[in-house]
């Protein structure tokens, strides 16, 4: 099955665009698991058996393992283990913002696909679609490439004046018109720039969007799914992460992270089926 068409029967059997960021960095999660062997997994254990009702997407950011070393990312690979075999449907991205050339990138290929088990990751085109091509070779995977980004200083970079279009319309229209072969591709569009997005949907058509930037970042929902729906009411991927799995630091954390995702999810799907 390609990875579009999954990402696309996941949405319509949960009824849901929401993804949950596994960002489980370690001294946020609740005290009382830091005494456990596998803390951060403990922890994501419970808020994906608690939530995979909800969602069609889980992302973890991969700097929140990195920075434990060995340890966390044992625990990364545990979290992907219990995805891969418990809830093989629901769509893994590894947020890891990779790209560089040669025999390099078909080590975070080997390393993010094969060994840890993503069906997805994100990426950033500045080296060009000749870095990215192992990636994009993966006809069974996703590509999700950095279009114009939820933060602030986005625009530094991102709305310079190409020809007649800003950089990251450029980038729209290439990862859409040439890179795009194996259908395979996404673009990582911010919920932060609603107007910038309704430009970036009128030019890939119903290519998928990853959205950063609802919750802790402010990004609007009604004026985000207005802007990024495609015309099946699908074509996003909207992330939240602090706001659903900090919800509580106490016992009832996961039990917290069911009512925020539940609520976020229903206020999505207001906006998303509205006549």
């Amino acid at each position: 099955m390609n990875i579009i068409q999954k990402l696309n029967n996941r949405i319509d059997e949960v009824s849901s665009l929401l993804c949950i960021g596994l960002d489980s960095e370690l001294k946020k999660i609740p005290v009382y698991l830091h005494a456990e062997q596998y803390p951060q997994y403990i922890f994501n254990k419970a808020i994906i058996d608690a939530t995979h009702t909800l969602v069609c997407a889980y992302k973890p950011n991969i700097a929140f393992y990195e920075e434990r070393g060995e340890k966390g990312m044992k625990e990364l690979k545990m979290t992907m283990d219990y995805l891969r075999t418990k809830y093989p449907e629901i769509i893994t991205i590894c947020d890891a913002k990779r790209a560089d050339i040669g025999n390099t990138n078909k080590g975070y290929v080997a390393h993010i696909f094969d060994y840890l088990g993503f069906d997805a990751v994100t990426l950033h085109p500045y080296l060009g679609k000749e870095a990215l091509q192992p990636f994009l070779d993966r006809k069974d995977k996703a590509s999700i490439i950095l279009c114009k980004t939820s933060n602030p200083g986005s625009g530094e970079f991102q709305n310079l004046v190409v020809g007649k279009q800003m950089m990251y319309e450029q980038v729209a229209m290439h990862v859409s018109k040439e890179w795009n072969r194996n259908d395979n591709c996404m673009l990582v569009v911010g919920a932060t720039y609603p107007e910038e997005m309704k430009k970036i949907r009128s030019i890939v058509g119903t290519m998928p969007f990853l959205v950063p930037g609802i919750g802790a970042q402010g990004g609007d929902i009604q004026k985000t799914v207005s802007a990024g729906m495609d015309k099946d009411t699908r074509g996003m991927i909207i992330n939240s992460a602090r706001s659903i799995i900090f919800a509580s630091a106490g016992t009832d954390f996961a039990k917290r992270a069911k009512e925020e995702a539940t609520n976020l999810r229903t206020t999505i799907n207001k906006f998303r089926f509205v006549k």
